[in-house]
């Protein structure tokens, strides 16, 4: 059994490599290509500022790595002994791995609990929330994407569901938040070859692993003709395995984000 992995260029391998050492037929197709800041100068501030936020939220590993590549020479620094004492917020294991990478102390980082398998904006939020009070500032480090719209409905669902609703808990509970954008998600430009085996792979039953809607709304619209009511899919989150579905995938599974559950949902679509 064939497996298409669609994550972005720079993150696709860890994921292909994984999945081939399980035994698997895995193939490579990023649907996101990341790219930097569109105005540095707005992540240059947010460090300047960061003082004086309580917490930092990252929303992906894309956001870590960006928004560190910017840093400038002097600011908080997220250690030990840093006096701020500000904390670092993420919603799963890439991300807590890219802050380590930046050095990050990994006492100040908050996370879901790497047992339960959920990694999303409403796991983290029951870990935070108790830290977060009236006047609690967050700083939401996000991405920016241009999606093609391949519907309406979709479309809505591609827009970042997960930040947002997290930035609404923040709210509701009296606290402030912004948000800065320190990379860009763009539709890859597919080549010829990649669009005849994303179209092969509609129909002669390969899996596609999605963990983005934007992915989805980025392949359909780079095979506008094509039907993927054939097509399986694994979505390692409910938000993606809708999106799948409103594109026409009649066969979803939903996957923690986890090798292990992913592995075991993959089976179940042989």
């Amino acid at each position: 059994m064939r497996v298409l992995v669609t994550r972005p260029r720079n993150e696709v391998r860890k994921w292909v490599d994984a999945l081939s050492d399980a035994g698997y037929d895995t193939q490579a197709l990023p649907l996101i290509d990341v790219l930097p800041a569109p105005d540095p100068s707005a992540v240059a501030d947010a460090w300047q500022r960061l003082h004086t936020f309580d917490a930092v939220m990252f929303v992906s590993g894309n956001a870590v790595d960006h928004f560190f590549a910017l840093k400038p020479s002097i600011a908080p620094e997220f250690t030990e002994d840093d006096a701020t004492k500000i904390r670092a917020f993420v919603t799963g294991p890439g991300s807590f791995s890219a802050l380590r990478r930046a050095q990050v102390d990994a006492q100040r980082i908050d996370m879901p609990d790497r047992d339960t398998g959920q990694f999303d904006s409403e796991a983290l939020w029951q870990v935070v929330a108790p830290r977060v009070h009236s006047g609690y500032r967050v700083l939401i480090v996000r991405g920016t994407g241009s999606t093609a719209n391949p519907g309406g409905s979709m479309q809505e669902i591609s827009n970042g569901n997960g930040r947002d609703w997290f930035a609404d808990q923040v709210r509701a509970a009296g606290g402030v938040v912004e948000f800065v954008v320190a990379y860009q998600r763009r539709p890859p430009e597919l080549l010829a070859s990649e669009r005849e085996v994303a179209c092969q792979a509609a129909t002669d039953g390969s899996v596609w692993l999605f963990s983005s809607s934007e992915a989805i709304a980025n392949l359909v619209a780079a095979c506008p003709e094509q039907n993927w009511t054939r097509a399986k899919a694994v979505a390692t989150h409910s938000r993606i395995a809708q999106a799948a579905r409103l594109a026409g995938f009649s066969v979803v599974c939903e996957s923690r984000p986890t090798l292990a559950a992913l592995t075991a949902s993959i089976e179940s679509l042989g």
